[in-house]
């Protein structure tokens, strides 16, 4: 374990295990609507949800003066204060229980199931596990689990090596431009400058160019998945392995029959796998 982990520094960030946070608001069908049109889904969301829907709802609000260099709040409150510089949305599993009914009030209650560190080849990693829980009138609607990855700066990212990609009838080819990022960030709240701030992302966190949202990504996967099974999901999860770019083109592909779906970047590496059901 590295000097800036040892065993006492990631013991009291798991003091955080079961913490606790319970939010409740009205489900805005305006912020939907903006929702469903920041991923690219219809606008008549009272008759069709958007793609992964209840992320318009229980952003997170951090006051001006709470916002670190990155963008991102700063560390602690809800979420353990993780030294490490680098943050991540890397993974999420969820299930659909209900509908959510649209203009009533719901509840979000967030719990800190884990928190672990592992040493990877890229050096320091610490994993924690967040699960969201959204009730309405006491029912619950849907169950979220979030994987929440913290790294060490590491070396710059190398740009990918642009590959035509080959399609079958079904793929789907993305690409997603400065304008769609924009807008993702604005109706998620999410100001991390990753995915706005150019001279940012290449001067100080090593990518190549802009890195689109992994949970943008994940709802274009969500989309795919429900439209080849034709029929709402109850449950979906996804994996992000790799970052991918503005403006470069992505292979959204899935096989109906397992139920995996992928988005798979313009060199050929898969940048994140979905599971669909």
């Amino acid at each position: 374990m590295s000097e800036s982990l040892d065993q006492s520094l990631v013991d009291t960030w798991r003091g955080w295990i079961g913490r606790e946070e319970r939010r409740t608001e009205a489900l805005d069908v305006e912020a939907l609507r903006r929702f469903a049109a920041a991923v690219g889904a219809g606008l008549e969301v009272e008759a069709a949800p958007p793609p992964l829907a209840h992320w318009a709802f229980f952003l997170p609000v951090a006051a001006d003066d709470q916002i670190g260099e990155d963008g991102h709040p700063k560390r602690g409150g809800f979420l353990p204060p993780v030294t490490l510089p680098r943050r991540m949305f890397a993974a999420s599993s969820m299930s659909f229980d209900a509908p959510l009914a649209l203009g009533a009030e719901a509840e979000m209650v967030s719990t800190i199931l884990d928190v672990k560190h592992r040493s990877g080849r890229t050096g320091d990693l610490v994993f924690v596990e967040v699960e969201r829980v959204i009730r309405q009138a006491g029912a619950q609607k849907l169950r979220e689990q979030q994987t929440i990855v913290y790294r060490e700066a590491g070396d710059p990212t190398p740009a990918p090596t642009l590959k035509p990609h080959v399609l079958e009838r079904e793929d789907e080819l993305w690409s997603p431009t400065p304008v769609n990022l924009f807008r993702f960030s604005a109706v998620t709240f999410n100001s991390h400058r990753i995915h706005y701030d150019r001279p940012y992302a290449q001067g100080e966190e090593g990518y190549p160019d802009l890195v689109v949202h992994g949970p943008f990504t994940a709802a274009r996967l969500h989309d795919l998945a429900t439209r080849r099974l034709g029929r709402p999901l109850k449950r979906f999860a996804f994996r992000a392995t790799s970052p991918i770019f503005v403006g470069q083109p992505v292979k959204l592909t899935g096989d109906v029959a397992t139920g995996v779906f992928k988005a798979i970047r313009c060199d050929g590496a898969e940048a994140m796998t979905a599971e669909a059901g």
